[in-house]
Parts: C-alpha cells; structure tokens; sequence
C-alpha cells in the first residue's frame, strides 16, 4: 500500500462523470401496456362463482382456501391433584433421586392442567404420587437403618 494515499482520496484514475452517469442513467424506458410475455389482465371480468368455475385466466380452475383454524385448549375446571408439595419434602427430606423424579411428574401434571389434558395430567399425577410414597418409605428405611447401625455398632 502506497503511504502517499490517503484513504479518504479517490485513486488517481477515477473519473467522477463516470461513476454519475451510473448513478443518474437517462430516463426510464416508455410505460407498456402489456409487457412482452404476460398475458392481458381482466379488470372487468368478474370473479367466476361454483365449484367448478374457470379462473381470471381460460382454462385455470379457481382454488378455494379455507380459513386457519386454531384451536386453543382452556386449563381444566376441576384440576388434577400434582403433589408438588409432596414432592419437595420427599426431594428434601427423604431419599433424593426418587424426590427429583416425582419432582418432575409434578411439574409435568400442573403442565397438563393448565393445558387441558385431563388424561395427561391424571397419569401424572399418580406417577408423582407414586414416586413420592416410594421416596418415602426409602427415606424411613434408610434412617431406621442409619439409627440401627449408629446404636449397635
């Protein structure tokens, strides 16, 4: 790079009429009526009723769309129980892992309340309680046994 140039200078061959006549260019090309290749528009033709009508165009049959339909489930009246208490005090104070699954189920059950799926969140639901007895009677287990070994040994 030549250090003379400066980065805010044109380079020396540059011609600004060029570059002018790029930016301006004569003027527009004359409006056509019908384009070469597009076939004639129909402005007064009218729009062709039934099942079967031909379109704007001979020979093109009309295409009906039926409008988008969205359907939105509303949570459910009489919720589903999802021991999300419980589930924190197994998760807690009792055996952890089994605490953390039912944690989940928990979760996944208010999910489908909110959402309306009462087949959902009622399988779910007895997931959660389920895990959450077993997190219990593992937890008491497992310190009835920490209690034995502490006063035998």
């Amino acid at each position: 790079m030549d250090p003379s140039q400066s980065f805010n200078q044109p380079p020396g061959a540059w011609n600004s009429s060029e570059k002018s006549a790029m930016l301006y260019p004569s003027a527009p090309p004359p409006y056509q009526a019908n384009p070469a290749g597009y076939p004639p528009s129909f402005p007064s033709q009218p729009f062709p009723q039934g099942p079967y009508a031909q379109g704007p165009y001979p020979g093109q049959p009309v295409v009906a769309v039926q409008p988008a339909v969205f359907v939105t489930a509303a949570p459910l009246a009489s919720q589903v129980p999802d021991y999300l208490g419980y589930s924190i005090f197994t998760m807690l104070c009792c055996f952890w892992p089994l605490g953390i699954a039912a944690l989940i189920f928990s979760c996944s059950t208010r999910n489908a309340n909110f959402s309306g799926q009462r087949e959902l969140a009622g399988k779910n639901s007895k997931t959660a309680l389920n895990l959450n007895h077993a997190a219990l009677g593992t937890g008491l287990i497992i310190i009835v046994l920490l209690i034995i070994v502490n006063i035998v040994f």
